[in-house]
């Protein structure tokens, strides 16, 4: 019976060490943008999953059977929202038939956490894809994130209390060197004040707003609607006479339109990446800014 009883003590033992450690916080993270922050905030803390690239319009993402996978398992989403994602994230989550990530604290929306610009008075489709939340790409503008990344970290603590200190040195260390890129990156953008751009679709007023730039003119009629050739044309004129820096597209969209547009008014067409991998540069958050100035420079010179 001794002896009987030493080996189940010995098996209870080698289960101990060998008993997995804690497992990561599963996370389903929308856009680019967002998952490279999780990366800061959580390094080997988090299993990420991201769901869309910079080569994507998330407007209109299909729900595949493997993003459905990568939300099923997911304990978070983390998502831009301001109904960015309208169109196939709750179907996602409905297939998916995962509740944790449905509401509550599983879903955290980074528009919940900032005061978002252009948010309409009154909503009319006859003016276009028109977000009711107001323009969602504020991944453009860094002291957003920097909100958005407090908010991420007390979330992460809230659902994985293991490592909530950890998240909040990840915070920190992610402040301190956020907090010095931000004028680092307005002082070499200045240069770019008070120039002029045309731009692909409504969504660079958070970077032009930033650095001082000025929106004189949409390829789009409307937003979301595409581009026409008679609506190109009336923009040749307001181009030139507006001596505009550079036609302005992200790294998704069809470059004819830019290309049609440039090749009439000699303003040079200028893709953007628009979000992290949007470029070869565009890596992370930090490269993703130092590519998005240093290409808009580039045309100024």
């Amino acid at each position: 019976m001794n002896k009987l009883i030493m080996l189940c003590t010995l098996a209870l033992c080698a289960a101990a060490f060998t008993a997995p450690a804690h497992a990561n916080l599963k996370v389903f993270a929308c856009e680019p943008e967002w998952g490279s922050l999780l990366n800061e905030l959580g390094g080997d803390k988090l299993d990420v999953d991201v769901g869309t690239s910079a080569l994507q319009d998330v407007h209109v993402i299909e729900a595949k059977p493997s993003l459905i996978a990568k939300v099923r398992r997911a304990d978070l989403a983390v998502c831009t929202g301001a109904d960015l994602e309208i169109g196939w994230l709750p179907q996602l989550v409905r297939q998916s038939g995962n509740p944790k990530i449905a509401s509550g604290a599983g879903s955290f929306m980074a528009a919940d956490q900032i005061t978002t610009l252009e948010k309409p008075s009154q909503l009319d489709r006859a003016n276009g894809d028109v977000h009711p939340g107001g323009n969602p790409h504020f991944q453009m503008d860094p002291q957003r994130v920097l909100v958005i990344a407090k908010a991420l970290a007390a979330r992460l603590g809230e659902l994985d209390a293991a490592n909530a200190a950890t998240y909040q040195q990840h915070l920190a260390d992610f402040i301190t060197r956020w907090s010095a890129a931000i004028p680092k990156w307005e002082a070499k953008a200045a240069p770019l004040k008070g120039r002029n751009v045309v731009v692909h679709h409504n969504s660079w007023i958070y970077l032009t707003t930033w650095l001082g730039l000025h929106e004189i003119g949409s390829l789009e009629p409307k937003p979301g609607v595409p581009p026409t050739s008679a609506h190109l044309a009336t923009l040749v004129d307001t181009t030139k006479n507006g001596h505009a820096l550079a036609i302005i597209r992200a790294a998704y969209q069809d470059p004819k339109p830019a290309d049609w547009l440039a090749e009439r008014t000699g303003v040079p067409a200028l893709t953007l990446p628009f979000t992290v991998g949007g470029d070869a540069q565009s890596k992370d958050l930090f490269s993703f800014y130092d590519s998005t100035i240093d290409k808009l420079l580039g045309v100024a010179k």
